[in-house]
């Protein structure tokens, strides 16, 4: 079914559960931290997990790393350098592998941050969301604007010149000139890259079960052109539905997400995307997912919760999920070469989009228009195996 001309670049997800306490928009896989969290078992569990990983991906390099979680930044310095030394050990890393930590403002120092920069993490990710303390405080969030600024300026200090701002909007009670704040105190300490999405309810969290009073969606619709204006007149055009970056410093390891690569996931509820060659088959791994039962039996074939090996509609419709997201589409030959596919099982809701006005096709390139990126979930139905 599969045939695959070259394997895809492989990256590492390293999930770290943990938080300080939990968001009550947040449906992420994180857990409150006691005290006596049990970081150096986990580290163990990481390692051991990994290990088990191996021989799916013998002698593959692998180009980025990311450790997100939950509030990765509550692991010390020592721990991620014990990890990032086992992954050395075990893995070829590439030479400019770009290693990424996602770091919570409420939870960092310049001392702690120095310590990752000198274990090998080279761009930071940090979850500011909002520089209105009062905005902050409703998202339920444990810093304020003052950590917020005082994170980035300690970044700086510790060396980092690649790191992201993550920014949301549509926030409760939220105006667009409090949105374009925003935007404008994040450039004004020159991120290399911003993340800026809109804030959404989800299913299983406490702002699904006491939802907060957002604003219209007009405004917010508002919001996110005013803002999207403001990042590209400043030298970030946007080149992901969320995702604004300056000139060579898009997020690699979120590239290849995007770009239907493959990676490694370790950790508790980590996920993986790996293609064997040899046995012409893509497959979706996760592992088990509360931390508790990830620590009992990250040594053993149990760790997996489930696996599922792609159909070949399978593989379309997840190909298009990730490379639509992107403002440059992608290329045929990165269908063919990532999925194992012809074109042929694409172009029949590619010219119906196409018609629609929703993409540009312009060989070899396949691109959303302007009102695609508005309704990608339209689009993206077009390519659902039932509408195959």
């Amino acid at each position: 079914m599969f045939n695959f001309t070259a394997l895809p670049p492989l990256s590492l997800y390293v999930h770290l559960p943990w938080c300080v306490r939990k968001c009550p928009y947040c449906d992420f896989n994180s857990h409150q931290a006691q005290d006596d969290f049990p970081e150096q078992r986990y580290v163990d569990a990481l390692i051991a997990d990994l290990e088990q990983d191996l021989p799916q991906i013998w002698g593959r390099q692998v180009v980025s790393i990311f450790f997100g979680g939950g509030t990765p930044s509550l692991f010390s310095a020592s721990a991620l350098e014990r990890l990032l030394e086992a992954i050395r050990a075990r893995l070829v890393l590439r030479a400019d592998a770009e290693i990424t930590l996602e770091a919570n403002p409420g939870t960092v120092d310049q001392e702690r941050f120095a310590g990752y920069r000198a274990a090998g993490i080279n761009r930071l990710s940090l979850g500011i969301q909002s520089f209105d303390t009062a905005a902050l405080k409703r998202l339920g969030r444990i810093h304020d604007a003052d950590q917020a600024r005082r994170a980035i300026e300690t970044a700086h200090a510790a060396g980092f010149d690649n790191f992201n701002v993550d920014l949301m909007y549509g926030l409760p009670e939220q105006t667009l000139s409090g949105a374009l704040t925003d935007i404008q105190t994040a450039l004004s300490f020159a991120p290399t890259h911003l993340s800026h999405y809109q804030l959404t309810i989800e299913p299983n969290t406490r702002f699904h079960h006491s939802p907060p009073r957002l604003p219209e969606d007009d405004l917010i619709w508002d919001m996110h052109e005013a803002c999207l204006d403001a990042l590209g007149t400043a030298g970030y055009p946007r080149y992901e539905v969320s995702a604004y970056a300056q000139p060579g410093r898009r997020c690699r390891h979120n590239l290849n997400y995007w770009r239907f690569g493959d990676y490694l996931g370790i950790g508790a509820g980590a996920h993986a995307k790996i293609t064997d060659a040899s046995s012409a088959t893509i497959t979706r791994i996760s592992k088990r997912r509360h931390p508790r039962d990830y620590l009992a039996n990250a040594a053993g074939a149990s760790r997996v919760d489930q696996r599922k090996t792609l159909s070949a509609a399978d593989a379309t419709f997840e190909f298009v999920l990730n490379a639509l997201r992107l403002v440059d589409g992608f290329d045929a030959q990165l269908f063919v070469e990532r999925t194992g596919l012809s074109l042929a099982q694409i172009q029949t809701p590619l010219r119906e989009a196409v018609q629609r006005g929703w993409l540009s096709w312009r060989e070899p390139n396949v691109r959303p228009s302007a009102e695609g990126m508005r309704v990608l979930n339209e689009v993206l139905l077009l390519f659902l195996p039932e509408a195959a």
